[in-house]
Protein backbone atom coordinates (compact mmCIF):
# COMPACT_ATOMS: atom_id res chain seq x y z
CA UNK A 1 0.00 0.00 0.00
CA UNK A 2 1.53 3.45 -0.92
CA UNK A 3 0.38 6.70 0.44
CA UNK A 4 -0.79 10.13 -1.64
CA UNK A 5 2.62 10.80 -2.81
CA UNK A 6 3.38 7.48 -3.93
CA UNK A 7 5.94 6.25 -0.89
CA UNK A 8 5.47 2.50 0.03
CA UNK A 9 3.99 1.94 3.70
CA UNK A 10 4.80 -0.49 6.52
CA UNK A 11 2.61 -2.19 8.22
CA UNK A 12 2.84 -0.37 11.45
CA UNK A 13 2.41 3.13 9.13
CA UNK A 14 -1.01 1.59 7.76
CA UNK A 15 -2.50 0.80 10.85
CA UNK A 16 -0.97 3.85 12.40
CA UNK A 17 -2.53 5.94 9.27
CA UNK A 18 -6.09 3.83 9.86
CA UNK A 19 -6.38 5.00 12.96
CA UNK A 20 -5.79 8.16 12.74
CA UNK A 21 -8.43 8.28 9.78
CA UNK A 22 -11.03 6.48 12.21
CA UNK A 23 -9.98 9.48 15.15
CA UNK A 24 -10.75 12.03 12.54
CA UNK A 25 -14.42 10.49 11.00
CA UNK A 26 -15.35 9.96 15.04
CA UNK A 27 -14.58 13.99 15.09
CA UNK A 28 -16.15 14.86 11.77
CA UNK A 29 -19.52 13.01 13.04
CA UNK A 30 -18.91 14.84 16.71
CA UNK A 31 -18.77 18.37 14.87
CA UNK A 32 -21.96 17.20 12.83
CA UNK A 33 -23.59 16.59 15.96
CA UNK A 34 -22.84 19.92 17.73
CA UNK A 35 -23.72 21.75 14.58
CA UNK A 36 -27.02 19.99 14.53
CA UNK A 37 -27.05 21.10 18.60
CA UNK A 38 -26.53 24.85 17.20
CA UNK A 39 -30.19 24.65 15.92
CA UNK A 40 -31.65 23.97 19.46
CA UNK A 41 -33.38 27.24 20.41
CA UNK A 42 -32.36 26.58 23.88
CA UNK A 43 -29.51 28.26 25.55
CA UNK A 44 -28.95 25.70 28.42
CA UNK A 45 -29.58 22.70 26.21
CA UNK A 46 -26.78 24.36 23.70
CA UNK A 47 -24.48 24.77 26.90
CA UNK A 48 -24.74 21.40 27.95
CA UNK A 49 -23.85 19.18 24.85
CA UNK A 50 -21.23 22.16 24.09
CA UNK A 51 -19.75 21.41 27.37
CA UNK A 52 -19.83 17.43 27.02
CA UNK A 53 -18.16 18.25 23.73
CA UNK A 54 -15.11 19.94 25.57
CA UNK A 55 -15.88 23.68 25.42
CA UNK A 56 -15.56 25.40 28.88
CA UNK A 57 -18.05 27.83 29.08
CA UNK A 58 -17.98 30.16 31.90
CA UNK A 59 -20.57 31.55 34.23
CA UNK A 60 -23.17 33.03 32.38
CA UNK A 61 -22.08 32.58 29.13
CA UNK A 62 -23.78 31.47 26.28
CA UNK A 63 -23.22 30.71 22.36
CA UNK A 64 -25.99 31.94 20.62
CA UNK A 65 -27.96 29.84 17.89
CA UNK A 66 -25.95 28.40 14.24
CA UNK A 67 -22.08 28.26 16.33
CA UNK A 68 -19.48 26.32 14.05
CA UNK A 69 -16.46 24.57 15.29
CA UNK A 70 -13.38 22.82 13.97
CA UNK A 71 -12.20 21.13 17.11
CA UNK A 72 -13.65 21.68 21.06
CA UNK A 73 -11.28 20.98 23.16
CA UNK A 74 -8.93 23.85 23.01
CA UNK A 75 -12.05 26.78 23.57
CA UNK A 76 -12.38 28.44 26.69
CA UNK A 77 -15.18 31.07 27.13
CA UNK A 78 -14.89 33.15 30.11
CA UNK A 79 -17.93 34.46 32.39
CA UNK A 80 -20.66 36.92 31.43
CA UNK A 81 -19.85 36.59 27.48
CA UNK A 82 -21.99 36.37 24.81
CA UNK A 83 -21.22 34.86 21.31
CA UNK A 84 -23.44 35.61 18.74
CA UNK A 85 -25.49 33.98 16.08
CA UNK A 86 -23.21 31.76 13.53
CA UNK A 87 -20.07 31.90 14.83
CA UNK A 88 -17.34 29.98 13.66
CA UNK A 89 -14.77 29.25 16.92
CA UNK A 90 -11.81 26.99 15.09
CA UNK A 91 -10.21 25.10 17.84
CA UNK A 92 -7.65 23.68 16.21
CA UNK A 93 -5.51 25.41 18.93
CA UNK A 94 -6.31 27.50 22.05
CA UNK A 95 -9.37 29.95 21.73
CA UNK A 96 -9.44 32.00 25.02
CA UNK A 97 -11.92 34.33 25.58
CA UNK A 98 -12.79 36.36 28.22
CA UNK A 99 -14.83 37.74 30.92
CA UNK A 100 -17.99 40.27 29.88
CA UNK A 101 -16.76 39.84 25.79
CA UNK A 102 -19.23 40.51 23.02
CA UNK A 103 -18.93 38.95 20.06
CA UNK A 104 -21.42 39.90 17.65
CA UNK A 105 -23.48 37.49 14.20
CA UNK A 106 -21.49 35.60 11.91
CA UNK A 107 -17.59 36.21 13.55
CA UNK A 108 -15.30 34.10 12.57
CA UNK A 109 -12.24 33.35 14.34
CA UNK A 110 -9.53 31.21 12.91
CA UNK A 111 -6.25 29.80 14.62
CA UNK A 112 -5.26 27.28 11.87
CA UNK A 113 -4.49 27.77 8.26
CA UNK A 114 -2.44 26.72 5.67
CA UNK A 115 2.12 27.54 5.27
CA UNK A 116 1.92 29.38 2.31
CA UNK A 117 5.90 28.60 2.01
CA UNK A 118 5.40 25.12 2.43
CA UNK A 119 6.06 22.71 -0.35
CA UNK A 120 3.29 20.42 1.44
CA UNK A 121 0.76 23.14 1.67
CA UNK A 122 0.96 22.17 5.37
CA UNK A 123 -1.19 23.50 8.02
CA UNK A 124 0.09 26.02 10.97
CA UNK A 125 -1.65 26.65 14.07
CA UNK A 126 -1.33 29.25 16.48
CA UNK A 127 -3.53 30.78 19.56
CA UNK A 128 -6.15 33.27 19.35
CA UNK A 129 -6.63 35.46 22.93
CA UNK A 130 -9.27 37.35 23.31
CA UNK A 131 -9.48 39.29 26.46
CA UNK A 132 -12.04 40.65 29.11
CA UNK A 133 -14.80 43.52 27.91
CA UNK A 134 -13.89 43.21 23.99
CA UNK A 135 -16.77 43.85 21.08
CA UNK A 136 -15.98 42.13 18.10
CA UNK A 137 -18.44 43.54 15.45
CA UNK A 138 -20.86 41.73 13.16
CA UNK A 139 -18.59 39.83 10.37
CA UNK A 140 -15.57 40.44 11.41
CA UNK A 141 -12.47 37.52 11.27
CA UNK A 142 -9.89 37.02 13.88
CA UNK A 143 -6.59 35.41 12.37
CA UNK A 144 -4.77 32.47 13.86
CA UNK A 145 -2.18 34.21 16.77
CA UNK A 146 -4.32 37.32 17.50
CA UNK A 147 -4.51 38.42 20.95
CA UNK A 148 -7.05 41.10 21.21
CA UNK A 149 -5.84 43.37 24.60
CA UNK A 150 -8.84 44.14 27.25
CA UNK A 151 -11.32 46.82 26.42
CA UNK A 152 -10.36 47.09 22.68
CA UNK A 153 -13.29 47.10 19.93
CA UNK A 154 -12.88 45.17 16.64
CA UNK A 155 -15.19 47.09 13.92
CA UNK A 156 -17.72 45.11 12.03
CA UNK A 157 -16.24 43.59 9.03
CA UNK A 158 -12.99 44.10 10.04
CA UNK A 159 -10.04 41.52 9.30
CA UNK A 160 -7.54 41.47 12.11
CA UNK A 161 -4.23 40.00 11.29
CA UNK A 162 -2.32 41.58 13.95
CA UNK A 163 -2.90 41.60 17.84
CA UNK A 164 -4.93 44.67 19.09
CA UNK A 165 -4.40 46.95 21.96
CA UNK A 166 -5.83 47.56 24.59
CA UNK A 167 -8.52 49.59 24.35
CA UNK A 168 -8.21 50.23 20.39
CA UNK A 169 -10.64 50.47 18.22
CA UNK A 170 -9.92 49.02 15.24
CA UNK A 171 -11.31 48.50 11.44
CA UNK A 172 -10.91 47.80 8.14
CA UNK A 173 -9.38 44.84 5.85
CA UNK A 174 -6.89 44.37 7.28
CA UNK A 175 -7.68 46.02 10.46
CA UNK A 176 -5.84 49.40 11.78
CA UNK A 177 -6.21 51.62 15.21
CA UNK A 178 -8.88 54.43 14.41
CA UNK A 179 -8.88 56.01 17.98
CA UNK A 180 -8.48 54.84 21.16
CA UNK A 181 -11.27 53.98 23.29
CA UNK A 182 -11.20 55.54 27.25
CA UNK A 183 -9.37 53.81 29.53
CA UNK A 184 -11.75 53.03 31.90
CA UNK A 185 -12.29 50.78 35.02
CA UNK A 186 -14.15 48.78 32.95
CA UNK A 187 -17.13 46.86 35.56
CA UNK A 188 -19.91 46.24 32.87
CA UNK A 189 -22.18 43.58 32.45
CA UNK A 190 -23.16 42.06 29.20
CA UNK A 191 -26.66 41.13 30.15
CA UNK A 192 -28.89 38.65 29.75
CA UNK A 193 -29.25 36.61 26.34
CA UNK A 194 -32.21 36.45 24.36
CA UNK A 195 -34.47 33.28 24.66
CA UNK A 196 -34.58 31.57 21.45
CA UNK A 197 -31.61 32.57 20.03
Amino acid sequence: MKDRTGKELSHQEILSKGIKRADSVLNEFTLLLLHIVGSIPSHHLRRFFYRLAGIRIGKGSTIHMGGRFYETHKIKIGNDTIVGEGVVLDGRDAITIGNHVAIATDVMIYNAEHDLNSPNFGPVHEPVVINDYVFIGPRAIILPGVTIGKGAVVGAGAVVTKSVDEYSVVGGVPAKEIKKRPMLDLSYKIGRASWFR
